[in-house]
């Protein structure tokens, strides 16, 4: 057999039939749920007549519309003070409890983002194929698995057959080399790769992440890498497993035990590019090269480092470009030529499917430790990405470190990275955010979205403006 790479690999594993179309009919190990994109999926299968073909691959928690405020939570579903979210947490868990589906329920410990849940319970594995009805699936491709966002009909195809159809991307591998800088964070290396490869650079391709830098990186840096492969235009962002990835998964609550434990990791060692495979498109960064990033614009790809000015649109010689730089930087309020570090904040959110792992939450309260929030910010918190991350953070002490700083310190959930709930910016407010989208209105009608690691946010808190963290 000819050299294959890492998404040939799980491709290949798990093709059911190949069409002569170019379709495939692909296998499905593990389905993630969650309330936003299910409840017309199982309504589907409900007046269809069908059943889950595999309950025990569907693992459900609610998460985009659930409340962050400690009073809230404590009322359950009923303690939702929106109706429409209120519906649909209320809808998935009787879709659930109806089908014997296992789901972390609102006030259940376990309960979190999907993204975060999936990786740190052991239930999205290596070498699996991992679907959910949310593009940021991509995540668990750290994991060394092929994992992808689909639509709400795909959510109920997949529900049904335990398969979906796909058409096989072609290979892309983005390798850093060298060593980052003091700093430097996988947020903004994978900032950096948009930046250069641009939010379609990736569009139709599979990325793998590759180099010494991704090699050396820890498993929650390389789940925010492939979180936001998604913003490159990928559907997919994978890295190969090694010991790294094992020493994860290894005994998590869902990974597997015993003698199944060591076929597992000897099955799961193969989950690597071949030396000689071939790949469609190659694209290569110096981590020296690396600094921390800020985006300024209403696009992933409108990024800068933090020593960098915003761009000047009379510069600009391709008019689409030129039109487009325009409109950010109205949409966002900010002038030709002005410096990043001149952006004044008026909100930080540290949270989301990106960056909301214990690691992250140690990076932001590092920074923050000593200090207090500038009274110009009007508000920052902290959003946990599960209870998990949350009781862990807590037993550490970082949430008085939060606290006693000014910010907010809240419960579990995907909170202001998208505003379906009730954590949400104003109009013309700037945010300094560790989410992984910044378009217009992505989180709260009119907001200004800058898109930033853990430790930059921090600073930014503090600072009531976007800093240096190197220099903090």
């Amino acid at each position: 057999m000819s050299a294959r790479t890492l998404y040939d690999k799980l491709w290949d594993e798990h093709v059911v039939s190949q069409r002569d179309d170019g379709s495939a009919l692909i296998y499905i190990d593990r389905h993630i749920v969650h309330e936003v994109t299910s409840p017309q999926a199982f309504e589907g299968l409900r007046l269809a007549g069908r059943k889950p073909w595999r309950v025990d691959s569907v693992l459900a928690t609610p998460d985009h519309n659930v409340p962050t405020t400690s009073n809230e939570r404590r009322s359950g579903v009923e303690g939702i003070e929106d109706p429409i979210s209120k519906i649909q947490v209320k809808t998935l868990d009787e879709n659930c409890d109806e089908l014997g589906i296992v789901e972390f329920k609102i006030n259940d410990q376990r309960q979190g983002i999907v993204h975060v849940v999936g990786p740190e319970t052991g239930a999205c594995l290596p070498g699996m194929t991992i679907v959910c009805g949310d593009s940021h699936t991509s995540t668990n491709g750290a994991l060394g698995a092929l994992s992808f966002g689909i639509g709400t009909s795909e959510v109920e195809h997949v529900l049904a057959t335990q398969c979906i159809v796909a058409k096989k991307m072609k290979n892309m591998l983005v390798q850093v080399d060298g060593e980052l800088a003091e700093g430097v964070t996988p947020k903004d290396v994978v900032l950096a790769i948009i930046g250069e490869i641009g939010t379609a650079g990736g569009t139709g391709f599979a990325i793998e992440f590759g180099g010494s830098v991704f090699r050396a990186m820890s498993m929650e840096g390389r789940l925010t890498v492939c979180n936001m492969a998604i913003e490159a235009g990928a559907r997919a962002g994978m890295v190969a497993v090694d010991q790294i990835t094992l020493d994860y998964v290894k005994d998590k609550p869902f990974a597997p035990k015993g003698e199944q434990w060591q076929q597992a990791v000897d099955h799961w060692r193969q989950f690597t590019s071949d030396e000689d495979a071939h790949f469609d498109r190659v694209v290569t960064l110096n981590a020296a090269d690396i600094e921390p990033q800020v985006s300024w614009g209403t696009s992933p790809e409108m990024v800068l480092p933090i020593t960098g000015n915003v761009p000047d649109p009379t510069r600009e010689a391709d008019p689409v470009k030129k039109q487009g730089i325009e409109r950010a930087l109205f949409y966002m309020g900010l002038s030709a030529g002005q410096a990043i570090q001149d952006i004044a904040l008026d909100r930080v959110f540290i949270g989301s499917c990106t960056n909301s792992r214990i690691e992250d939450i140690r990076a932001a309260a590092a920074v923050i430790k000593g200090r207090k929030k500038s009274e110009s910010v009007k508000e920052a918190i902290v959003v946990p990405g599960s209870g998990a991350v949350k009781a862990q953070a807590e037993s550490e002490g970082l949430d008085k470190v939060f606290t006693e700083a000014g910010f907010e310190w809240r419960e579990p959930g995907c909170s202001m990275c998208l505003a379906m709930n009730a954590d949400k910016l104003g109009e013309g407010e700037h945010c300094a955010s560790t989410s992984n989208r910044n378009f217009e209105g992505r989180q709260g009608y009119g907001g200004r979205t800058h898109l930033v690691s853990p430790a930059m946010a921090a600073a930014a808190a503090i600072a009531g403006k976007f800093v240096d963290v190197r220099k903090f």
